[in-house]
C-alpha cells in the first residue's frame, strides 16, 4: 500500500518550527538550474576522465563522495575512492587529485586527513567543495569550487549536498571516455537539465503520512547512498528511528525489524517481493520516482514534518552544530 496524504502537525499546525530548514529546502529548483549552468561552463579542479580520485568527507559530504564515485566508476570515467576523512588508513593509495567536501572548511578530522595526504602525497592536486570561502580547508586546497551560493543558515544540510551532486553529475555528462561506451552506465549523466522541474514537482507533491514508528530508505546503484544521507536528514532533523539500505540488501536480514508502524520508501519503485512483505508484515511502502535526488528533496520535506510531530525544531537539532571542531585533546572545543 503506498500512502500518500499531506502531513499535518498538531504541533506546527501552521509550518511555524524550523523556518531556515523550510526555506532551504524550498530553494533548491533554482540553485540546481545554476550548478547545471556552472558545469556547462566548466569548471578547474574536478576530475578529468582516466584520473584515480579520492573524495574526503564527514558525513554527509561522505556520502555525497560515495554518490558521485559511483556514478563516475559506473559510467568509465576513472576510479574513485571515497573515505570518512576520520577513518582514511595509514597509508593512502596513489592518486590523481583529491576532491576534499566541506560546507564549514573548519571540520578538525577533515582537515588533519587533508594535511596527511599532503604529507604523503605533496605533489597531488586538492580540490575543495566550499560553502564557506577563506576557511582553513581553502588554504590548503590546489583548487576551489565556490558554492557559498548553496550555503545554508540550517544545521541540518539541504541544498549544500544536493547542488553538489547536480554540479558533480553534469561535469561528469561533459566528459568522454575512450572505453566501449556500452560496457558502462551513463544513464545517472543524462537529461539533468529537466531536474530543476522535477525537484519543483516534489516541493509540491503530497507525502506520506506521518505518525509512524520507523522509516526505511531503500535505493540501487548510487542511490544506495542517497538513501543513507535521507536517512541521516530524518535522524538528524527529527531524532526518528530510520535506516538505509541498497534495495536487494534489505531482503538479507533488516527486513527483521519490519512490522505495523514501519515505512518502506523506495527512491525508485519498488520490487513485488519486498512490497508484499512489507504489506504482510502491517508496513507500508512508498515507491520513489526513480530520480534520488529529487527524493530527497521530499525527504527532506518529510523529515522536517516528522521533527514538527515529535515537538522539534529542525533548524536546532539534538545536539548537533555546524561543524565539528576538535579540541587539542581530540575532542570537541
Amino acid at each position: 500500500m503506498t500512502t500518500t496524504t499531506e502531513p499535518t502537525s498538531a504541533q506546527d499546525p501552521a509550518g511555524a518550527l524550523s523556518p531556515a530548514t523550510r526555506a532551504e529546502i524550498a530553494s533548491q529548483p533554482a540553485l540546481w538550474r545554476r550548478a547545471i549552468e556552472m558545469a556547462h561552463d566548466g569548471i578547474p579542479g574536478l576530475p578529468t576522465a582516466g584520473e584515480r580520485v579520492l573524495v574526503l568527507g564527514c558525513g554527509t559530504s561522505y556520502y555525497v563522495g560515495l554518490a558521485y564515485g559511483s556514478m563516475r566508476e559506473a559510467a568509465g570515467l576513472g576510479p574513485t575512492d571515497a573515505l570518512i576523512a576520520s577513518e582514511i588508513p595509514p597509508v593512502l593509495r596513489a592518486y590523481d587529485r583529491v576532491i576534499a567536501i566541506s560546507r564549514s572548511g573548519t571540520s578538525s578530522e577533515l582537515l588533519d586527513a587533508v594535511r596527511t595526504l599532503r604529507e604523503q602525497q605533496p605533489g597531488v592536486p586538492v580540490t575543495a567543495l566550499l560553502g564557506e570561502q577563506g576557511t582553513p580547508l581553502a588554504d590548503l586546497a590546489s583548487d576551489i569550487v565556490d558554492l557559498s551560493f548553496a550555503d545554508e543558515q540550517s544545521v541540518v544540510q539541504t541544498r549544500f549536498p544536493t547542488v553538489q551532486l547536480v554540479l558533480l553529475r553534469a561535469a561528469l555528462a561533459a566528459q568522454t571516455t575512450s572505453v566501449d561506451a556500452a560496457t558502462y552506465d551513463r544513464v545517472p549523466l543524462a537529461g539533468l537539465d529537466s531536474l530543476p522541474e522535477r525537484a519543483q514537482a516534489a516541493l509540491e507533491s503530497a507525502l506520506p503520512a506521518t505518525g509512524i514508528s520507523q522509516l526505511v530508505i531503500l535505493g540501487r546503484s548510487w542511490g544506495q547512498f542517497v538513501a543513507e544521507e535521507a536517512a541521516l536528514k530524518v535522524r538528524e532533523s527529527a531524532g526518528a528511528w530510520t535506516e538505509s539500505y541498497a534495495v536487494g540488501e534489505y531482503r538479507h536480514g533488516p527486513v527483521a525489524t519490519l512490522g505495523p508502524g514501519t515505512l518502506v520508501w523506495g527512491l525508485d519503485r519498488l520490487p513485488d517481493d519486498i512490497v508484499a512483505t512489507v504489506e504482510t508484515a502491517g508496513g507500508t511502502v512508498e515507491h520513489g520516482c526513480g530520480e534520488p535526488l529529487v527524493e530527497l528533496v521530499r525527504l527532506h520535506r518529510y523529515a522536517v514534518e516528522l521533527a514538527a510531530e515529535a515537538g522539534r525544531d529542525a533548524d536546532r537539532p539534538h545536539l548537533l552544530s555546524r561543524s565539528v571542531v576538535l579540541g587539542e585533546n581530540g575532542e570537541p572545543g
